[in-house]
């Protein structure tokens, strides 16, 4: 086996009194492509900066190859010092390498150099600094968080380019379909030390939970051997007393392995508070436009949204999503085109920016909203400290500022006040910014089993592939498609993902000068269908009647919902609860009715 080309030992780290390296280790050979893995806050930035050189450690020892080159990418690059992305790209150059491989790396990532740094986005920074790390082709790269700011083109491209390089990889990310095309072996980072496994991440998860079975079952047997030790020393027969002493010593000793044990981190709880159901008619958009200037953003589209739907929208960074997502929610309107929201809905939502956080207000404030101690969940109160430790966060942090907490710990912020309010709409915006493995496990299960419908923007494939049931994929100029199933799904239906948005452009020339066809014969014009005065007056109507059967059924379900009604009135309240299955019938029976006039007055055109 070839020596490694780096090798950290015995790595002991922290700040202040936050410990979150004690005793880790990091061996990387040639060509190796490793996956560091742990819990966001468990010090995998901090490890890669040792190893990168950038910090150094309390204790332990950091050996690199000598003539062995290496190149970090950070997770907040800085490129204020530069006139140009260009000449910061250059600046990563050694003497023998190439020039030309700064340029065509910028080119791939659809930047020409010349962008001014003051006047970059987050995706654009990080592919600056993207093409920077690779442009050396160097021995070693250091990647934290590769993939963060990355739409899927770029992701995809960027799987490419590693897997083609023969320099060792050492990855931090939290996309799965990522770890699971690069990574050959993994680093677990848990509680301060590592443990290795030669194997790839499809792999990791099955092992890392028999390493906490494990963990549990020898804790169980400490706990099983200290009660009989505890139950010798109370009542057991008096024996030689330096015999007994020695055992006294073992009891002691046997606490104390039980008191230095570090558990393994507790797991965050998500429950989705629940909103009455909505009609069956969720939303419904005819022919929606949306440009800004000349440029389409969305361009004739129409859908329909029927409750327990989970639609996913995928495209590159630009192309609209976030603007398609807003409009079929009612938050921006069309320039053209109409989009009708159904009856009984009650819509929570999380923005990628997390631009509704405060981030002078404490932890606890933005939990409560200013309001006492209490968070309504479900409609009950909980102490805000007990609400917290769902997610993970320790009571000490009820006072932090939202300015000191990391990406991640906003991530599950954002989710714990949205999960928190009732709803039967959930619209989630890049909601897997940040989050670690454990945590998006958790929010996968939540989203596939959640009684309402879900309409979210995510660069994840993995997270699309198990939580989905359609996706609307961006075709160019404004046109967007549906497609049934996840991501994969798409793909095969289409036959290539998500495609920059250069490339639309591109295509442009090509599709000015179309190669001559052979003359064909135009197929007969379809039979026209029409709609009688009987459907067309009933189109018309019924929207006023499914507005008046909703507030029919509200006024009935506030009715049915006071706790005290049956026991005044039993004849009354089964009344009101026959209207109330009577009306929900008659509101789904018009719904369907409406969608087949729709349907039909799109056919007749």
């Amino acid at each position: 086996m070839a020596p490694p080309l780096l090798l950290l030992t015995d790595i002991h780290h922290g700040f202040g009194s936050t410990r979150l390296l004690e005793g880790a280790s990091l061996s990387v050979a040639p060509g190796e492509r490793l996956a560091l893995v742990g819990r966001n806050g468990s010090g995998k930035s901090t490890l890669l900066k040792v190893a990168a050189g950038l910090i150094e450690a309390e204790s332990g020892t950091r050996f690199v190859q000598p003539g062995a080159t290496m190149r970090y990418l950070e997770q907040e690059p800085d490129l204020s010092a530069f006139p140009d992305v260009m000449a910061y790209v250059e600046a990563g150059l050694g003497p023998s390498d190439d020039p030309y491989r700064a340029r065509y790396l910028l080119e791939q990532l659809g930047m020409t150099g010349a962008e001014k740094p003051a006047a970059l986005s987050g995706g654009e920074t990080r592919r600056a600094a993207l093409a920077r790390a690779l442009a050396p082709s160097p021995d070693i790269l250091l990647l934290d968080e590769p993939t963060n700011h990355l739409d899927l083109p770029a992701i995809e491209w960027l799987e490419g380019e590693l897997a083609s390089l023969d320099s060792a990889l050492v990855l931090i990310s939290h996309d799965r379909r990522f770890l699971e095309r690069l990574s050959r072996a993994m680093v677990w980072l848990d509680r301060g030390t590592t443990r290795r496994l030669e194997r790839g991440f499809a792999h990791f998860e099955e092992w890392r939970d028999q390493v906490l079975e494990d963990e549990e079952r020898e804790a169980h047997k400490l706990a099983r051997k200290i009660v009989r030790e505890e139950h010798w020393l109370r009542y057991g027969v008096t024996a030689r007393r330096k015999r007994n002493v020695r055992r006294l010593e073992n009891l002691h000793a046997l606490r104390s392995r039980r008191r230095e044990r570090v558990t393994a981190p507790g797991r965050v709880t998500m429950t989705a508070a629940e909103a009455a159901g909505s009609g069956n008619l969720v939303i419904a958009a005819d022919a929606i436009s949306k440009a800004y200037g000349e440029r389409f953003v969305v361009r004739d589209v129409s859908t329909r949204v029927i409750r327990g739907d989970r639609i996913g929208i995928v495209g590159p960074n630009g192309a609209g999503k976030t603007t398609l997502l807003n409009m079929l929610t009612g938050v921006l309107a069309p320039d053209t085109g109409e989009v009708r929201l159904g009856t009984g809905l009650e819509m929570v939502g999380l923005d990628q920016r997390r631009a509704s956080l405060d981030p002078s207000i404490s932890l606890s404030a933005a939990l409560t909203e200013g309001r006492g101690d209490q968070v309504h969940v479900n409609g009950q109160p909980r102490h805000v400290i007990g609400y917290m430790k769902d997610f993970l966060f320790t009571p000490e942090q009820a006072r932090t500022p939202l300015s000191a907490l990391s990406g991640g710990e906003r991530g599950r912020l954002m989710l714990a006040r949205a999960f928190a309010k009732p709803s039967n709409l959930l619209v989630l915006d890049e909601p897997t910014n940040d989050l670690d493995l454990e945590t998006l496990d958790l929010l996968q299960e939540l989203v596939a089993e959640y009684a309402g419908t879900v309409i979210l923007v995510s660069h994840d494939r993995d997270f699309l592939d198990r939580t989905v049931t359609s996706v609307i994929a961006w075709e160019g100029e404004g046109r967007w498609q549906e497609y049934a199933g996840g991501y994969t799904d798409m793909v095969a239906q289409r036959g290539h993902g998500v495609r920059a948005r250069v490339a639309e452009a591109e295509a442009k020339p090509a599709a000015a000068a179309p190669k001559p066809e052979a003359p064909r014969i135009a197929p007969p014009p379809p039979k026209r269908v029409r709609m009688n005065a009987k459907e067309q007056h009933e189109l018309k109507t019924l929207p006023a009647r499914m507005e008046t059967l909703g507030k029919e059924i509200a006024a009935l379900e506030a009715k049915v919902a006071d706790s005290t009604f049956y026991t005044r009135d039993p004849a009354g309240f089964a009344r009101a609860t026959e209207a109330l299955g009577t009306a929900q019938a008659a509101l789904a029976a018009a719904e369907e009715r409406w969608l087949e006039l729709e349907m039909l007055r799109e056919e007749a055109g």
